[in-house]
């Protein structure tokens, strides 16, 4: 029978841990750990995500600061912005909401945050220390996927990986992530031939592709462990991910549901990223 990981409970306790060490963290060194979040535009998903941030900074007894900036604002203002925060000490983590309006570049984004307070983990110098074997700040999706395997007892080391997606935010990260585990691992992309041929040899499978239910139960192998990291909405405005889940599951060892799966553990890697960033301070 399968057993349905439970992301939301385990990020829960994630999170009550980095509370538990912020409060040490403050006693101990007078040290509050500082997150800004910057919004550019009125997008309703985006201002979801923020206001969950910043609930979650408050609970974690984090210093939280939002910064909301009009959608037609000029790229050098959030470069301006950001550069005021690079250089404030109170905070420590510096994360700007994607996506961002088509006059902002995203990489002129992400390079101008301080690699010590890009808490989510995508500046080039970031990244080149997880390829190295160094990693400071992990990617918080594909960090929060591993924190998953291992506390639900998944074994990595010796497993076949199958991650279908080879995004910068999940795909990329998240194999070299599972190369420094001893994992084998397979990249699967909107080029590769014969998929369902492939994600049937997976121990271990992670669709991140962000297309609904693309997933289906003959693309699995009976016992394979299946993390859904997909959030798409369907044409009835639920919560679907890149998983058939009443297909799936019944071949799956393991499986994370959408929502309650990988979706909590994002916001638990970003407040332990950010505490990370405080304690270095």
């Amino acid at each position: 029978m399968v057993a349905i990981i439970d992301g939301k409970g385990i990020a829960a306790t994630v999170r009550a841990e980095v509370r538990e060490a912020a409060a040490r963290l403050k006693e101990e060194r007078g040290i509050t750990p500082g997150l800004a979040v910057i919004l550019v535009g009125d997008d309703p998903a985006s201002r979801i995500y923020v206001r969950g941030k910043k609930n979650a900074c408050e609970e974690a007894g984090f210093l939280s600061r939002e910064f909301a900036l009009p959608g037609d604002v000029p790229e050098r203002e959030v470069l301006a912005r950001i550069d005021d925060l690079n250089r404030d000490s109170a905070i420590h983590g510096i994360l700007v909401q994607f996506p961002v309006p088509k006059q902002i570049r995203p990489d002129a984004v992400i390079e101008a945050i301080r690699p010590e307070k890009d808490v989510d983990g995508l500046h080039p110098y970031n990244v080149g220390r997880l390829f190295s074997g160094r990693p400071a700040h992990r990617a918080c999706t594909p960090a929060g996927v591993i924190e998953l395997l291992d506390r639900t007892g998944i074994g990595i080391e010796g497993r076949h990986a199958v991650i279908v997606g080879r995004s910068n935010l999940v795909g990329k990260p998240l194999a070299l992530m599972l190369l420094a585990r001893n994992a084998t691992v397979t990249l699967c992309h909107t080029k590769t031939r014969e998929m369902a041929g492939i994600t049937r040899q997976a121990d271990i499978l992670v669709a991140a592709a962000g297309r609904p239910q693309m997933i289906r139960g003959d693309m699995v192998r009976e016992g394979a462990v299946v993390i859904d990291v997909g959030i798409n909405r369907g044409a009835d405005g639920k919560l679907l991910g890149d998983v058939a889940f009443a297909e799936v599951s019944p071949k799956a060892s393991y499986i994370t549901p959408v929502p309650g799966g990988v979706g909590p553990m994002t916001i638990a890697m970003l407040l332990r990223n950010t505490l990370q960033a405080a304690s270095a301070a």
